[in-house]
C-alpha cells in the first residue's frame, strides 16, 4: 500500500509499506493493505511504517488526521519528524 506523512512544513514519508501502525487520539491503530476506508483524528506518538523488506520506519506526530482509502494511507499531521532512536 502506498503510505504518505506530512506535515504543515514539509513532506516527511511517501512509499510503498506492508504495515503502518498509528496512534490515533484514543488507542493505537494497525492498517494492513486492502483496508476499509478508514479516517480518525491522531494523538501523539511514533508511527511505525514496517515496508516489505522488514525495514521499519519511525516518526514522532502530534495531531492531525489519518486516513485510508483506495489502499493509500495518507497521515496529514500538525508536526511529524523522524523518532529518536
Amino acid at each position: 500500500m502506498r503510505v504518505s506523512v506530512i506535515s504543515a512544513e514539509r513532506s516527511v514519508f511517501d512509499g510503498e509499506a506492508d504495515a503502518v501502525v498509528a496512534p490515533a487520539f484514543d488507542g493505537l491503530v494497525g492498517i494492513l493493505p486492502r483496508h476499509a476506508p478508514f479516517m480518525t483524528l491522531l494523538g501523539e506518538g511514533i508511527v511505525n511504517i514496517t515496508a516489505s523488506g522488514g525495514s521499519v520506519t519511525r516518526l514522532t506526530v502530534m495531531g492531525g488526521f489519518l486516513q485510508v482509502a483506495s489502499n493509500v494511507v495518507r497521515i496529514v499531521a500538525r508536526r511529524a519528524g523522524p523518532a529518536d532512536s
